[in-house]
């Protein structure tokens, strides 16, 4: 049983946070370490079949000054005070709190395999508890493959620093030194007579002593490692196959009613008369609640709009069909994506601002023996996950307490506050399980619309989106156009490379009129690319945002990764060579690059140079490992080809070779596809594995058929199949992922494959038909064939 069912509390008091027996979220505190609540209690063991008795160990009996833990603060990543973390029961239950929240990536594992490692903890009777939103716990969001690379440190050192406080307490109660003691596996034992004590045993004395110095506590060596670098099975899926856990839409509350929102179409558009006598007459429906209107800049704030409650959710939504809304047109009516997107190819076309500058690429471009020169482009996407948002909030005139299937209740708990103005101590943020987010539900607009729901009728409420309302509502990945240019010397040899890219940032999301990329958005993908030749420049064009504009997975890398890696092999066949021998040409040799020393401002995904620089060899390596896994250079039937494609991004090497077969008709078929993966340490190779396969599906997904459009400012898709996803009768027909065993520190495994799988698709279409595609999606959500020219309809057929 997990402590996220039980439901404990420091005080030993049962939480109300869960109704009807579901799973409630448990709040560790440092004061219930230190008092020693009810999770520290007193136990005995029995040690295998021998006639030794562990004796009960009664903490009051000993003497020790009441000196209690102290934080460890100024540990690497934050807090890593053991009693934030970890708590310990009688019957050596190791409770290990996740401040970050489990969608499918599998962090739950990972957490607990970092802590258990250092503690020593019996893996079998490790349990997860899930963090509510605090600020004691640090950054809790969860996107940018960033959980375990923020977190490695700290969590290593509070399971060390727990360990060697139950080490201490067996000292103490053995009257010994604790360099006597030693622990493993649930257990301390000590040299002189092998003698040993649980940790369930230990767990109040050791809650008495004092948290040792960051530089007093050991680390392991990772030689001596007995779950971290190991496949152990995940602690999540079991309980999801059999239909445990919560998920946003799963909470349920005493007395609680539902709600669906009609929102304005357009972004900034207003509600003008509301005419709801049909909504009311649907047999459920109780009322109608109009919300504010959303004014620039969006944030995380709701679009305003109609909420419909009612008894049940499909009430709610007949309710809303039967609704009638005079919609005020706002500032973004005239919003045509295709016209934009021609402004934005114009714009790309046009001398931009630089950002990154090496050499003279103007001269060099000038006097090459051949110039190439491509425009790629890139539509909006949609985050679309599996679940839709969905938010139960519950306030009771003072307090609010919110359920949501959240990626930073955290920062749900400060968006609340800020905009519903209740002070922060008043509201409580337990993040549910997520099925699925890609970014989106790091954006809480839908918890607050809940919250603004329930303080109007005064009961509990449940908001729930639809697919429609998350397709035609979200917030969607940027568009994009992008101006590539290349010299070639008499040799074929890159000397001159210019990139030119344009797109509305993100942080038109959060700054009325901001049209300039950000140095963040700029640095990935474009201004910290790998290419060795002496003339480099990287610029960038202004686009404002129409509609709100999100972090989607990987962000800017998809259109960057798009655009660089099918200009390279445009480079190679330009120059008559093999692209893989081109790429690793371009890569150069085996060097670190700082793309600040040539003028840009790289922020590295905030991380330093020093300690995850940008490593050639890393990106050669993983190019010649995905070579040999697909046997790149082998003969290819008629139809048939091989693309590949590599990207450094959150930190991580990954090289994509895709196998396409392509008719004559333009059916497409993938039979393999092979990516090597170089991500540093890696907790759980198992997992990491299944992140590159479906980073890598999901990259495959968005490039094949994902476009958002607007049409007068209206979102034009609704719904599968408008808005269309890989099948699994799309997908690859076989599938191997290397992941390169590395000492180098933990890098991002959840977003890093997606960038790759658009150029490698593409390029191996090229290969098979000479078809090359420059415009995404390459078939589209009303497609099911590609459309190409006759001579590649020729040389599909051999």
């Amino acid at each position: 049983m997990f402590l996220h069912d039980i439901g404990i509390i420091p005080g030993g008091t049962k939480s109300h946070a869960s109704p009807s027996d579901k799973p409630a979220i448990t709040n560790l505190s440092r004061r219930g370490f230190v008092v020693g609540s009810s999770l520290f209690v007193v136990g005995i063991t029995l040690v295998g079949c021998s006639s030794y008795e562990e004796p009960k160990i009664d903490p009051d009996a000993i003497d020790l000054p009441e000196a209690g833990p102290s934080p460890l603060t100024e540990v690497k990543g934050g807090d890593a005070t053991p009693a934030l973390w970890i708590a310990i029961e009688e019957n050596g239950a190791v409770k290990i709190t996740c401040h970050r929240s489990e969608m499918g990536q599998q962090v739950w594992t990972a957490m607990a395999q970092i802590v258990a490692d250092e503690l020593e903890a019996e893996w079998d009777k490790v349990e997860i508890v899930q963090a509510e939103g605090h600020e004691r716990y640090g950054d809790q969001n969860t996107d940018g493959s960033r959980s375990v690379r923020y977190n490695f440190h700290r969590l290593r050192i509070a399971g060390a620093a727990m360990k060697q406080m139950l080490t201490e307490a067996a000292a103490v109660y053995w009257k010994m030194e604790p360099s006597e003691c030693s622990a493993s596996q649930g257990l301390v034992s000590n040299s002189q007579n092998s003698d040993t004590l649980s940790y369930g045993n230990l767990a109040k004395l050791a809650a008495r002593l004092q948290v040792p110095e960051e530089a007093n506590v050991t680390l392991k060596n990772p030689k001596d490692w007995r779950y971290i670098n190991k496949e152990i099975s995940s602690l999540t899926i079991p309980r999801i196959t059999r239909g445990e856990g919560t998920f946003g839409i799963d909470v349920d509350r005493p007395g609680m009613v539902y709600a669906v929102v009609a929102r304005p179409p357009q972004l900034f558009g207003k509600t003008g008369a509301v005419r709801d006598t049909d909504a009311l007459a649907i047999p459920g429906v109780l009322q109608t609640v109009k919300l504010p209107d959303a004014k620039p800049p969006a944030l995380f704030q709701p679009l305003g709009g109609v909420a419909i409650v009612a008894t049940d959710t499909w009430a709610a939504i007949q309710g809303r069909n039967a609704l009638e809304v005079d919609w005020i047109d706002g500032p973004n009516a005239s919003y045509d994506s295709e016209t934009f997107a021609e402004q934005m190819t114009q714009t790309a076309r046009r001398s931009g601002t630089v950002r990154r500058k090496r050499g003279d690429t103007g001269s060099g471009l000038a006097n090459a023996a051949q110039r190439i020169e491509a425009e790629y482009y890139a539509p909006h996407l949609s985050q679309s996950p599996m679940e839709p948002p969905a938010a139960t909030a519950e306030w009771d005139g003072e307090k609010l307490e919110c359920w949501a299937c959240v990626q930073d209740p955290q920062a749900t708990r400060q968006t609340l506050s800020d905009l519903l103005k209740i002070d922060k101590d008043n509201i409580t943020v337990h993040a549910t399980w997520l099925g699925g987010a890609f970014g989106r539900k790091s954006k809480p607009d839908f918890v607050v619309e809940a919250a603004l729901i329930a303080k109007d009728v005064g009961k509990p409420v449940k908001v729930t989106w639809t697919r429609e309302d998350e397709v035609r509502h979200g917030f969607y990945h940027s568009a994009s156009a992008q101006w590539l240019e290349a010299g070639l010397d008499a040799d074929g040899k890159c000397t001159s490379y210019l990139h030119r890219t344009v797109f509305p940032p993100i942080a038109s999301t959060f700054v009325s009129g901001m049209d300039v990329p950000t140095d963040g958005e700029m640095g990935l993908g474009a201004t910290d690319v790998p290419f060795a030749m002496p003339n480099l420049q990287v610029e960038s064009g202004n686009a404002k945002g129409h509609v709100r504009i999100g972090w989607l997975r990987a962000v800017s890398n998809i259109y960057h990764a798009f655009a660089v890696q099918s200009f390279a092999a445009e480079m190679a066949h330009a120059a008559g060579r093999d692209q893989k021998d081109y790429l690793l040409e371009l890569i150069g040799d085996a060097r670190t690059i700082d793309p600040n020393a040539e003028g840009a401002t790289y922020p590295n995904y905030d991380a330093s140079l020093e300690e995850y620089p940008i490593e050639t060899a890393r990106l050669a390596n993983v190019v010649n490992r995905v070579s040999d896994m697909a046997k790149w250079g082998r003969k290819m039937p008629s139809g048939h080809g091989l693309g590949i494609a590599v990207h450094r991004s959150f930190l991580s090497y990954i090289a994509t070779i895709i196998e396409v077969a392509v008719t004559p008709e333009g059916a497409l078929t993938i039979p393999g596809i092979w990516l090597a993966a170089d991500s540093g340490t890696v907790i759980n190779p198992r997992h990491a594995r299944a992140q590159m396969e479906g980073g890598t599906i999901y990259g495959l997904s968005n490039a094949l058929f994902g476009e958002i459009t607007a049409k007068n400012g209206v979102i034009v898709q609704d719904n599968f199949p408008s808005w269309r996803v890989l099948r699994m009768g799309e997908a690859p027909k076989a599938f191997e992922v290397e992941i390169v065993k590395s000492n180098s520190a933990p890098a991002g495994v959840g977003e890093p494959a997606t960038p790759p799988a658009a150029p490698a698709l593409t390029n191996a279409i090229f290969n098979a038909t000479g078809h090359r595609i420059r415009t995404l999606p390459i078939i589209g959500a009303s497609g099911s064939r590609l459309t190409l020219p006759a001579a590649a309809t020729e040389q599909a057929e051999g």
